[in-house]
């Protein structure tokens, strides 16, 4: 995993090259990859949060997009890199992307540590992809179970029926 961060944070850079780059951690699942790969990126990089839910205690999106926690800065003529430990169906993201947009950064584009296209139901363009996996509920790094597991230093499957 640390290598594949490796490569992200090195493409990111060099694509903005020359450019201030403001990452937008999605929480709470994405602080832990956010964390390691802005260590990674080489040019300028400013941080904020944002807190968008959809899933409440289940293991599959709602549909209904929630926002816990909003900006604490403009993001007008940035470069805005949103951060997200995982992409599934594509939902919620496709909301925080067009809601970013009317706010008139420089641009805007998406990195995920974790990619599950099967599941897409709305198109989401995904700019840097960590990993592509299957269709699983999985755990770790970041990515939670009803809050629990996110400390587990690997992902791991989660079959909440069993």
């Amino acid at each position: 995993m640390e290598r594949r961060i490796q490569e992200i944070g090195a493409k990111i850079s060099e694509d903005y090259a020359g450019k201030e780059i403001h990452l937008i951690c999605v929480l709470k699942g994405g602080s832990y990859f956010m964390c390691e790969l802005s260590k990674r990126i080489t040019v300028p990089v400013t941080l904020d949060f944002m807190s968008v839910s959809s899933y409440g205690s289940d293991t599959k999106s709602s549909g209904v997009v929630k926002i816990v926690k909003d900006l604490d800065d403009s993001i007008k003529d940035k470069n805005v890199l949103v951060v997200e430990d995982i992409v599934d169906s594509g939902r919620t993201l496709n909301y925080l992307l067009e809601m970013l947009r009317k706010r008139e950064p420089a641009s805007v584009k998406l990195c995920t540590l974790l990619d599950k296209p099967s599941r897409r139901v709305v198109d989401v363009e995904v700019n840097y992809t960590g990993f592509e996996i299957p269709d699983e509920f999985v755990v770790g790094y970041g990515l939670d179970y009803d809050q629990k597991y996110r400390n587990l230093p690997y992902i791991g499957i989660v079959h909440p029926d069993k």
